[in-house]
């Protein structure tokens, strides 16, 4: 039996994850800020992959069932929608410390554990390769800059027969989808910089994830590229037709679209 690491495994995606990962017989090291319950083939890990001592408590846990892994998942995040000149500098650092320096903590220390012919697997977002609505800056640059490091950690880590590849997803029905209402309309109350038209930003939002796909396809879509001999390096799902096709446009005719639709 193989032993993997599963971060955010407590969320939507995760959990899915690691149910597909335990059929298809894996053992799964659960991590989560919160513990998930144990049970057959799952290892709950409890660590917050902000912090280094947690990170560090959390590798002897794991280091004391299994001497190695075959891959690590990550799937540990948070989504924000507010402006990037409002916003608190303590929100800013945390997005980056969630969405980038975590997957660097737990990478660099759990390398001892991965050897020859191990996989890691970053969950970044379509915004990655794709210029941000407004007021999604923050997710956005967070994202591309995780696209980014494990397009590094692949030039690196392939010099040691382990494999890097990101999955760049569109809307998927989690609770972040949630989160993200509650922020927009969080943002549209307390903005004092900001004369937006709630309703039409609610329709842009609501157009980029109005196509959702369930968690399971996440889940599957990442076993495949999992289980693949020589996965490439990026791999895309549930792509939104509206953003390609702005994305098309010229900056300039992007930025009056945007301008004209939010002033009204």
């Amino acid at each position: 039996m193989k032993d993997i690491l599963i971060t955010g495994a407590n969320g939507g995606m995760g959990r899915a994850t690691v149910d597909l990962f335990v059929k298809n017989g894996y053992r799964v090291f659960a991590l989560d800020r919160e513990a998930c319950e144990p049970r057959d083939n799952v290892i709950p890990v409890q660590a917050d992959v902000t912090n280094e001592d947690s990170v560090s408590a959390a590798f002897s846990a794991v280091s004391a069932r299994t001497r190695e892994l075959c891959g690590i998942i990550h799937l540990a995040g948070i989504y924000m929608l507010d402006s990037l000149v409002e916003m608190p500098p303590s929100e800013f650092e945390r997005a980056f410390r969630v969405n980038l320096g975590g997957a660097f903590l737990i990478n660099r220390t759990f390398l001892p554990l991965l050897q020859k012919g191990a996989k890691i697997i970053l969950l970044t977002s379509e915004l990655a390769v794709r210029d941000p609505l407004p007021f999604t800056g923050l997710y956005g640059i967070t994202k591309t800059a995780l696209d980014q490091y494990a397009y590094s950690l692949r030039m690196e880590l392939q010099l040691m027969g382990i494999s890097v590849s990101v999955l760049r997803a569109g809307a998927v029905d989690t609770g972040m989808i949630g989160a993200s209402t509650k922020a927009l309309d969080a943002f549209c109350h307390h903005t004092k910089l900001y004369a937006v038209n709630a309703k039409r930003f609610r329709e842009i939002v609501d157009s980029v994830e109005a196509r959702r796909i369930p968690p399971a396809k996440i889940a599957a879509k990442l076993h495949r590229i999992f289980t693949r001999r020589k996965p490439k390096f990026a791999y895309s799902i549930n792509r939104n037709s509206l953003l390609i096709l702005l994305d098309m446009l010229p900056k300039r005719a992007r930025f009056w679209i945007i301008r004209k639709i939010l002033s009204r």
